[in-house]
């Protein structure tokens, strides 16, 4: 039997320079990493280093900053397409994030493709970055969006799933993993009974990145996307993965500069992917820094953060049900490190309210999937989230705070 990967948390913890300080006069406890994640000195140091020393636009200058600004691009595309296993660099799209990667794959794969009568298939736990684009998509061209439910535990029904997929099934788009209740999808069996029905599919990764290895060859859908900033790298840069052969026959998402072959007063085209999808000037200093994360990630490695992940999800899972009416929503099988939970009498903004005034970092709310707290009818959920950086000394901290707001609700 293979040894458990050794991980040193506290070393790791020392990379990132905000778990160091206080909040509400309490040593920090960042649980909202489901949200965003902390950056390790590594990303912003070299973003630092590049706006200080190397900054210049790209692909048009030939002069050395220009060049250079270029390779450190092409490098982190490169470091992306290892990343993910895709098979070419062309296939990796820079975007602000994955919102914008599901509209990027609505307008100019969906308003191109799709035609009126044909359906597209959503789950009851998405996002709303992977429900409305296809709502307004439907409604534009008369389209039917069709919705996978889900049960008790929070796991997709996939006797209906099967039921759902018929001859006019053209796109079938699924979160990798719940933001709200932290459920794993079995997305190899999604695609290959998507496929199976002739349907396309397209993968909200913004969950998984962070979490586990992903290769989109193996899981062989046809889009993948995800955020930078989930992942220990800068807001504003996200990647859209895409097989060649849909990205050819995509339409451009934006006009403009840098995604032209040749324009003419009478006629315009365009180049190749990836530019073809990048118009204007990107975010360079976030793109070498998303390429900085990623090594970052790489140097860990996730069989150790997925250790270390688990074992916080299933200490924290204990530990906060021995609080007496507490409920957890979402109990999967298969779950990814956050959790979510609930009480009758405490709503979960108020509760969130007192944990950040003992120094804890939890998100309230509704999490951006209002038809999935409607489905467990409650308002919304307190959501605590987990990065390998955090210890099981912050879940004590955490179970300690959330007894004592139950108290102070009495």
């Amino acid at each position: 039997m293979m040894a458990a990967p050794f991980f040193d948390v506290q070393k790791v913890r020392k990379d990132f320079p905000i778990l160091s300080q206080t909040m509400s006069g309490h040593p920090l406890v960042y649980l909202d990493n489901a949200a965003t994640t902390q950056k390790p000195r590594q990303v912003i140091e070299r973003m630092d280093h590049f706006l200080r020393h190397e900054n210049a636009n790209i692909h048009r200058g030939v002069y050395r900053l220009s060049e250079d600004a270029t390779r450190f691009c092409d490098q982190a595309r490169s470091k992306v397409r290892e990343f993910l296993n895709a098979s070419k660099d062309s296939e990796i799209i820079f975007v602000r994030g994955a919102t914008e990667a599901i509209n990027l794959v609505a307008a100019g794969f969906g308003r191109k493709l799709l035609k009126n009568g044909d359906e597209i298939i959503i789950s009851a736990m998405e996002h709303h970055a992977n429900i409305v684009p296809w709502q307004a998509l439907c409604q534009e061209k008369g389209l039917v969006l069709r919705v996978i439910p889900v049960n008790d535990r929070g796991e997709l029904d996939l006797e209906t799933f099967e039921k759902l997929l018929g001859p006019r099934t053209y796109l079938v788009a699924i979160t990798h993993v719940s933001n709200a209740l932290g459920t794993v999808n079995p997305v190899k069996e999604i695609i290959k009974m998507a496929h199976h029905a002739g349907a396309c599919v397209l993968i909200d990764g913004a969950q998984s990145a962070p979490h586990q290895k992903v290769d989109v060859q193996e899981m062989d859908c046809d889009f993948y996307c995800f955020s930078g900033h989930k992942i220990y790298g800068p807001t504003g840069i996200g990647v859209l993965y895409g097989k060649e052969k849909h990205l050819l026959a995509m339409d451009p998402y934006q006009y403009g500069g840098d995604m032209i072959e040749t324009v003419s007063f009478e006629k315009t085209t365009y180049a190749l992917p990836p530019h073809k999808f990048e118009a204007g000037t990107p975010a360079i200093a976030e793109i070498i820094g998303l390429g900085e994360a990623v090594d970052y990630l790489k140097a860990i490695g996730f069989a150790a953060i997925h250790q270390q992940e688990k074992e916080l999800l299933d200490y924290a899972t204990k530990k906060l049900l021995q609080i007496p009416g507490l409920k957890i929503i979402g109990t999967a099988a298969e779950k990814e490190s956050l959790i979510s939970f609930v009480f009758d009498q405490i709503h979960p903004h108020d509760m969130g309210t007192v944990l950040g005034e003992f120094g804890i970092a939890v998100r309230a709310g509704h999490h951006c999937a209002m038809p999935l707290m409607k489905r467990f009818q409650v308002p919304a959920t307190t959501r605590a989230s987990f990065a390998f950086y955090n210890t099981k000394v912050e879940v004590d901290v955490l179970a300690a705070a959330v007894l004592r707001a139950t108290e102070l609700f009495k």
